[in-house]
């Protein structure tokens, strides 16, 4: 009986074993890449209507404009990954009357809510590249999908908020009631976003570039 109690055991602490070096290999955490869920599976899918978006819409409108878009594209040194330089595009617009502040958000529209910058409080409305910190920006940066389209929101506001709701570098479910709340003021009255401006443009997954191929057998990195 004592012989075949220890088999069980060393049969349990090989299972054990076993199971522990099914893991996989370790993930890093140095960026929260947009995973498989969250993003399009087809590369021909066309970008979703945003949940910022679906709020602003019927909202005026202003131009917003960026040196750094090309043909719709924004460049490398724009994104997070080791062939950009993680530098927020440069943007301007005309003064907006009646504005005292401005806030702009940028999301990943083939995304639920991927948010890659909040920043609130600004005043000019000309922003050179690399004018937002590494705290409210974090560049593109692909962990699955082809191209992607980004989405920046300039909002200009009649009375200042206290803060920006929304995780930079993670998927924002609520975006849409994030959005609500910077439209309504300090006495709860909604009309704080006076009017908007929107700028988009693709960064592509630099493997799915030219003649650029991947090697599924070993770790990728953009």
């Amino acid at each position: 009986m004592k012989i075949s109690k220890a088999i069980v055991s060393l049969m349990i602490a090989s299972a054990v074993a076993l199971c522990a070096g099914c893991s996989g290999p370790a993930v890093s955490t140095s960026a929260a890449l947009e995973t498989q869920d969250d993003l399009s599976s087809d590369p021909d899918e066309a970008p979703r209507e945003n949940a910022i978006g679906r709020y602003l819409e019927g909202r005026d409108v202003f131009e917003v404009t960026s040196e750094d878009l090309t043909d719709g594209v924004w460049p490398d040194i724009i994104s997070y990954t080791h062939i950009g330089e993680n530098k927020s595009p440069q943007l301007s617009w005309s003064p907006v009357e009646g504005a005292g502040v401005y806030v702009i958000y940028m999301v990943d529209s083939n995304t639920n809510g991927f948010l890659h910058w909040k920043s609130n409080g600004i005043t000019d409305t000309e922003l050179p590249q690399g004018w937002a910190s590494a705290v409210e920006y974090t560049g593109p940066h692909i962990g699955h999908g082809y191209t992607h389209t980004f989405d920046i929101y300039v909002m200009a506001l009649k009375s200042p908020v206290d803060r920006l709701k929304g995780a930079v570098n993670a998927v924002n479910a609520e975006l849409g009631s994030f959005i609500e709340e910077v439209d309504t003021d300090s006495d709860g009255n909604k009309g704080n976003i006076i009017a908007y401006g929107k700028i988009s443009g693709e960064f592509t997954d630099a493997r799915f570039r030219g003649d650029r191929t991947v090697d599924e057998n070993k770790p990728y990195y953009m």
